[in-house]
């Protein structure tokens, strides 16, 4: 069987896609910094459960022994920094610096231990739209584009996706509206078959939306979003 590590598993998107996995019989290991949930999701789901901070060394490495032979990386672990979500002019730097630590570089990170076959970065709309008040956490997300692209050109003889999932009901995008009733937005369910699509096809590596892998149409690798409003998985 194919095996996939899903971090940030424990709920949202992150879980829906491990589900999936196990659903079609791959073998998933999922991460994520709550142990209790994670513990909870996999007992569920059927994935085994390997909790910590994708930003920890020690734990990559952990990760790492878990699943020697990678066949599927899904960054999906995020951070959306502070919130309310201030201007980039009064944004904390040392706030930041964190984001960018587990949305760039522990992704980057985990690529370059695991070496798996496919990687798929979760992306974001504010990646390649200027939003107020987005400018952390939408910065972080075009540099993981970038190296999703550029990692692509590098491995040609693998498939390295940045998947922009479309606007989800989740808490992390309950803390970037906080007070708003986002109960309107769709499950993070509703994005998995894109996922699956981008697994099935295997198209070229590139950035892609989630809306457009659900079309009916080819799926074609896109430079820029085109959602209302930004979203965060």
């Amino acid at each position: 069987m194919p095996t996939a590590l899903v971090t940030g598993a424990s709920a949202g998107l992150g879980r829906a896609l491990a589900a999936a996995l196990v659903r079609r019989k791959w073998t998933v290991i999922g991460d994520a910094r709550d142990a209790a949930a994670l513990s909870a999701a996999a007992r569920e789901d059927g994935f085994t459960a390997i909790p910590g901070d994708v930003t920890d060394p020690a734990h990559r490495a952990s990760l790492a022994d878990a699943c020697p032979a990678l066949d599927l990386l899904v960054n999906n672990a995020g951070s959306l920094g502070v919130s309310p979500l201030p201007p980039l002019a009064r944004y904390p730097l040392a706030d930041l610096e964190d984001v960018y630590r587990v949305n760039v570089f522990a992704p980057l990170a985990l690529t370059q231990l695991l070496r798996p076959a496919i990687v798929i970065n979760v992306s974001s709309d504010a990646a390649v739209e200027a939003y107020e008040g987005w400018g952390g956490y939408g910065s972080a997300k075009a540099a993981l584009d970038q190296l999703t692209a550029v990692l692509g050109v590098e491995h040609p003889d693998r498939r390295v996706y940045a998947v922009d999932p479309g606007d989800l009901r989740t808490a992390m995008h309950q803390r970037a509206f906080p007070g708003e009733d986002i109960s309107d937005r769709p499950l993070p369910s509703s994005a998995v078959p894109a996922f699956l699509r981008l697994l099935d096809e295997r198209p070229p590596s590139g950035r892609y939306r989630a809306a457009d892998l659900l079309s009916a149409h080819a799926p074609t690798a896109t430079l820029n979003g085109g959602a209302a409003r930004p979203e965060a998985s």
